[in-house]
């Protein structure tokens, strides 16, 4: 595809897929059920967590999840107690078990109690770059006392991990448009400033039309495809990984 021809199949698959009704098959609707800002964080950062395998499966363990938390996650993660972590010793989500969630939720409250919120951490990383954010992220979240096994549940682009579910988690957080699909709440980032969450659906649709070279899915092909999206909208790049996405999981039926 020439410049123009990846523009129109870009623009023409982002308005395509990013339509609310987008929600009704992905996680992003767990975090749609909460209008108080730090329930929708805590609930999209938990399903965009597990957010790997079939999709009903992932929408079926993040709702559970909610469900140990009654539904107010801000509160329960504010004020849980070891012995309400108990509840959780049923959950598993893959290799995401109860020894996992539990410490997740107790870094969670260390963020909300200690360090002003998720927004507020990401910020100051951000100041530099989103690699900068997410290994800052990753460096505050394992301060919390954690068994080793629980480092493989959040990637690190100093690992140079293509860091998915992180991105994908920030892309709900930080972009925002009249489809409502991702939430905008943080205004102290920039949606220029996003990388794309990279996919086997996003990297092999990437590469076919010629956006992404890198044969291996780390933080290096995520900073390429990114940086060839900002060609198209400097300013919000990763709206087209509705276009990537949407293409990919439904190329079979187009």
């Amino acid at each position: 595809m020439d410049k123009n021809q990846l523009f129109h199949f870009l623009e023409s698959n982002y308005l395509k897929y990013n339509r609310f009704e987008f929600i009704e098959n992905d996680p992003i609707q767990i975090p749609h059920r909460f209008n108080q800002k730090e329930d929708i964080e805590i609930a999209a950062f938990l399903s965009a967590s597990i957010a790997w395998g079939q999709r009903p499966i992932v929408i079926r363990n993040a709702n559970r999840l909610m469900e140990l938390m009654e539904y107010a996650p801000a509160d329960f993660v504010r004020n849980c107690t070891d012995k309400d972590l108990i509840n959780f010793e049923s959950f598993k989500h893959r290799t995401f078990q109860s020894i996992d969630i539990q410490f997740f939720i107790k870094s969670l409250q260390n963020i909300y109690l200690n360090h002003g919120g998720m927004e507020n951490v990401f910020s100051e990383g951000f100041k530099i770059d989103a690699q900068s954010a997410l290994i800052e992220f990753n460096d505050l979240f394992y301060q919390t006392s954690h068994q080793k096994r629980t480092e493989k549940h959040l990637s690190n682009p100093a690992k140079n991990s293509a860091t998915k579910r992180l991105n994908m988690f920030l892309r709900w957080m930080i972009r925002h448009d009249k489809s409502g699909v991702d939430f905008g709440l943080w205004k102290s980032i920039s949606p220029a400033q996003l990388m794309l969450p990279l996919d086997v659906h996003t990297a092999r649709i990437g590469r076919g039309i010629g956006l992404l070279t890198r044969k291996q899915n780390d933080w290096h092909a995520v900073e390429e495809i990114t940086a060839a999206l900002r060609l198209f909208d400097p300013y919000d790049p990763v709206k087209y990984d509705f276009a990537l996405f949407g293409f990919g999981v439904n190329e079979k039926n187009e």
